[in-house]
Formats: C-alpha cells, sequence, structure tokens
C-alpha cells in the first residue's frame, strides 16, 4: 500500500468513528451535561496522546508551542462544535440531531468558496438547496410533527454544523501544524470544559454500564483517536477521496442508532437522508469540475 492510500485509509478511520458519534453519545441518555461531557472525553483524547508521547520518549511539551492563531482556531474549534452538539444530542431526538449535525460536508464547499481562487457554482447552491430540504422535511416540515420542544436541539445542531465548517475551512490556515500539538487542543478543551461545568452545571455520572459505555466509546473513539486519524489523513492522503468519503457518516450513524432501537425506520427520516447527504455529494461536484 502507498503511503497515499494508507493515510487515506487512516483518515478514513475517523468517518466510521464520527458515524458512530451519536450512537455513543445517545446511551448516555442525555442525562450528562454537555461540559461536564466536554471535560471527560476530552480528558481521554488527551490521555491517549499522552500515552504516544510516552511510547515515544517525548514529554510533548514542544508541540504546545504554537501561533495563537493555531490555538485559537483548534481550541474554539473543538470546544465549541462540540459544546453544541451534545447539547444537541441532550435536547432533540437523536436521528434528527444527527443528520442537522452532519451538513457540515455541504457548509465546507459552501464556506470553501471564500478562500482564494474559489468561488460558489450553480452544483453548490442547487445542492445547497436539496440539503436543506432535507433538513426541513427532517424536523417535521410539511407534516405537522414540528415540536417546539426540540427547537433548542434543532438550533445546536445547525449551529454546530457551521461551526464544524468554519473550524475545518480556517484549519487551512495553520495546516503546518503537526498532528501532536491537536493533544494539546484536546487538554486545553477539556480544562475549559471543566471551568464551564463547575459554574453552570450540576455532576451527573453515569447510571450504569451502558452509560458508562457510551461516554467511554466518545473519549478514546468517536472523539479520542478521530481527530489525530483525520489529521494525518487529510494531511498526507488523498482529501478530494476523503471529502467524498465523509458523505458515509449521516448514513453509519442513522442505520446504527435504528439498530440499536434507538430509532425507528421512517419515510421521513430516510427521504431527509438522502436529500441532506445527495446535496452535499452534488455541491461537491463544485470542485471535482475544476480539477478535471
Amino acid at each position: 500500500m502507498s503511503p497515499v492510500n494508507r493515510a487515506t485509509a487512516i483518515g478514513f478511520i475517523s468517518i466510521v468513528l464520527w458515524g458512530m458519534l451519536a450512537l455513543f453519545t445517545s446511551l448516555t441518555n442525555g442525562k450528562i451535561p454537555p461540559f461536564q461531557m466536554l471535560a471527560m472525553t476530552f480528558s481521554a483524547s488527551f490521555f491517549l496522546m499522552l500515552v504516544n508521547w510516552w511510547r515515544q520518549g517525548k514529554s510533548g511539551l514542544e508541540y504546545a508551542r504554537q501561533p495563537w492563531l493555531a490555538w485559537a482556531i483548534g481550541l474554539g474549534g473543538l470546544f465549541g462544535y462540540h459544546a453544541l452538539y451534545f447539547l444537541a444530542m441532550s435536547k432533540a431526538p437523536p436521528v434528527q440531531a444527527s443528520l442537522i449535525a452532519y451538513l457540515w460536508p455541504l457548509f465546507i464547499v459552501l464556506f470553501s468558496a471564500l478562500l482564494p481562487g474559489e468561488r460558489l457554482t450553480k452544483y453548490s447552491i442547487i445542492g445547497a438547496i436539496i440539503a436543506l430540504t432535507g433538513c426541513w422535511i427532517l424536523v417535521g416540515g410539511g407534516s405537522g410533527h414540528f415540536s417546539t420542544q426540540y427547537l433548542v436541539g434543532y438550533l445546536a445542531a445547525f449551529a454546530c454544523a457551521i461551526w464544524w465548517a468554519a473550524y475545518s475551512v480556517a484549519s487551512r490556515f495553520v495546516k503546518n501544524v503537526p498532528t501532536d500539538a491537536v493533544g494539546w487542543f484536546c487538554g486545553a478543551t477539556a480544562v475549559l470544559g471543566l471551568i464551564c461545568h463547575l459554574l453552570f452545571e450540576q455532576t451527573v455520572w453515569p447510571a450504569d454500564y451502558l452509560e458508562w459505555l457510551g461516554l467511554l466509546g466518545l473519549g478514546f473513539g468517536s472523539i479520542g483517536i478521530s481527530f489525530f486519524t483525520w489529521d494525518y489523513g487529510v494531511k498526507h492522503g488523498n482529501i478530494q477521496l476523503l471529502g467524498v468519503l465523509s458523505y458515509a457518516a449521516p448514513l453509519i450513524s442513522v442505520v446504527l442508532l435504528m439498530l440499536a432501537g434507538k430509532a425507528e425506520p421512517s419515510l421521513n427520516v430516510l427521504i431527509a437522508c438522502a436529500a441532506i447527504v445527495g446535496g452535499a455529494v452534488l455541491a461537491s461536484q463544485s470542485n471535482r469540475t475544476k480539477t478535471h
């Protein structure tokens, strides 16, 4: 296997783990406060990087010395996205919250048009309309099933999609920052989450083994490993292929939730999922046509 293909395969691990993010979060039953979830899961992520540095015989301190812009993008992106995501998953049904949050590939395409040498195309615009229509169907548009009790969750999921897209595009400005530095961004996110938890929340510990399983799955998998494998994949692998493969994440997410009995199959969910994924894929054609 070539180095590029190997790096691409490593990057795909992140996509699979992100597909499991909603399931792991749902196993906690929405009882653990968002900032406490941040503190616990990102502590596990930082621990994984500490183990990696220990295996290499390093302290890791050299990777903490990064430009302020890298810290702002890294810490702001990780902390902001996951605070919004955990809030969304605790305030709205997991399938709806998960699929709305997975609008981020579409927003990456749209936001990348703001970069030098890029522009919006008809594919981007049409894809955005299709994906947003899917989002509207998902929250009950045209069926009378929209419930205002989930409004905070829906808005948080939509905001975290925008947040992650902005973080991903902004990362282009600090692409020379090594993957090991992400470990420090995770550690700082854990500390910031702990501070916010102590100020604004009451501690709620997992009540049974399933809730602990969800928490550990997040800490060591969907959050712990995924950022490091993604960073390596996009820097050394086929980034266009990884971009296309990322549309598998919402499909994996919905299938796992249904298999675990956390969601019921429905025509609305299937149509919405097809629209969101299809719209994002169509929007990505604008980038692919420029390379041919």
